[in-house]
């Protein structure tokens, strides 16, 4: 039979479908049923791939990005694997600005992709020319035929989520969820898989944990944006110190806080007891995750995110002395 070259997947085919696992040993109740999404096996890694695809192809389209031209995002490190990696498949110059917090392995990967890093400080406030998105929007207006993601308020973030997490979600559980729990730093996820989900089913429970510092917390309870917000703590990729317009949070039911050391050591015990190894806000939403499923008094369904993968992290939340050295007995 004669082949042709359309008969075979390209890279780009394989974003999204992730396979989602129940959990077998970190549940204690044996009334909860908990479900991982496994975010980290899109290409680049992470769950960013989704949101950078569909943003990127929109813009193609459109004609906002053409032949040629630059990629310009700010980024914790997997918005920008995944311009990265498209970009190096399509042509495209790719300049990334990100925080100094970033882990080394992050950086490295999107110098290997051949994209252009610029470090910032992440003590930076939103005002500064130095934080690390306002440097991004300078960029691009700057560099002739650029084309910035901007993840943050870009509506076509929570719609790609919208068209293929949440479906994806619904599908994988056969409808059977209880509480979906995904960590938001643009929103995007929460936002868009939370609505699909709750148009499913009005009575799923969307929960976004957030880290001790961001705004996102506060905002949430008070509707007022804290002064004193920040993106000082150590987990990289969730919480904000300004408001994302790609977060919506009429499809949110409660926001929890979650600290560093509180979504680390879940993290690493996600490694050991389930042979899974995943990025710090995996550690943070399986956290929330495990505080709902420890007070279920009935039987539930909790589905929750991993975005990326731990080996993005190596040189810190799972190297003992990176953990000793930050936290002091990390045993206690």
């Amino acid at each position: 039979m004669k082949r042709t070259m359309s008969e075979f997947p390209t890279l780009i085919s394989t974003i999204g479908h992730t396979p989602m696992v129940k959990l077998q040993h970190m549940v204690k109740n044996p009334l909860v049923t908990l479900l991982v999404k496994l975010e980290f096996m899109n290409p680049s890694r992470s769950i960013k791939d989704r949101i950078v695809l569909h943003i990127i192809d929109e813009a193609e389209k459109s004609g906002l990005l053409k032949p040629g031209g630059t990629i310009i995002e700010n980024t914790s490190g997997n918005t920008g694997a995944a311009a990265a990696m498209i970009g190096a498949m399509r042509g495209y110059r790719v300049i990334l600005t990100m925080p100094d917090k970033v882990s080394i392995e992050k950086q490295n990967a999107l110098k290997a992709y051949g994209a252009e890093i610029v470090i910032l400080p992440t003590s930076a406030t939103i005002e500064s020319p130095d934080h690390y998105v306002n440097r991004a929007k300078k960029l691009a207006t700057e560099i002739p035929g650029s084309f910035r993601i901007n993840q943050y308020d870009n509506p076509k973030n929570p719609e790609a989520h919208y068209l293929h997490t949440g479906p994806e979600i619904w599908e994988q559980s056969h409808g059977m969820i209880d509480y979906f729990i995904a960590s938001g730093s643009t929103g995007g996820t929460v936002s868009g898989a939370g609505k699909y989900l709750k148009e499913k089913n009005p009575l799923v429970k969307v929960i976004m944990p957030d880290p001790v510092g961001s705004i996102y917390y506060e905002y949430f309870k008070t509707g007022k944006i804290p002064s004193n917000g920040n993106c000082n703590y150590y987990l990289e990729g969730v919480g904000e110190d300004h408001l994302a317009l790609a977060l919506d949070i009429s499809f949110i039911d409660d926001v929890v806080q979650v600290s560093d050391l509180q979504a680390f050591k879940t993290a690493r015990e996600l490694a050991r007891k389930e042979g899974i190894l995943a990025g710090g806000s995996s550690g943070a939403s399986l956290w929330a995750a495990l505080q709902i499923a420890e007070a279920a008094k009935d039987p539930i369904t909790i589905v929750t995110i991993l975005p990326d993968d731990g080996i993005k992290y190596l040189s810190k939340f799972y190297n003992d002395e990176w953990m000793k050295k930050t936290f002091g007995d990390i045993e206690s």
